[in-house]
């Protein structure tokens, strides 16, 4: 899986996850993620930061030693939420 590709799936389960932390699905799913983010990408210490007053999500990591970020859109991050929220099959949390 391409390194953005891995990055972006991960945030949208994280956001998911922290939505609805009864939902054994996201978790196994955000850990996943996390997996090919360390292993496939040498990718460590994993932090994101929310800001909506610039409808962002900022990504903080370490990569094989050096700390960087990266960043997305914060609406498209969070659909994936938004689509499980609407769904009357899953929004029972």
């Amino acid at each position: 899986m391409k390194e953005q590709d891995a990055f972006f799936n991960w945030l949208q389960m994280h956001i998911v996850a922290e939505a609805r932390p009864d939902d054994g699905a996201a978790k196994e799913t955000l850990d996943f993620f996390q997996v090919i983010l360390t292993e496939d990408h040498g990718v460590t210490e994993l932090d994101v930061e929310i800001t909506e007053s610039s409808d962002l999500a900022i990504i903080r990591y370490v990569q094989r030693g050096e700390a960087k970020t990266v960043q997305f859109d914060l609406e498209s991050a969070a659909k994936l939420l938004e689509d499980i929220r609407s769904n009357p099959v899953y929004n029972n949390q």
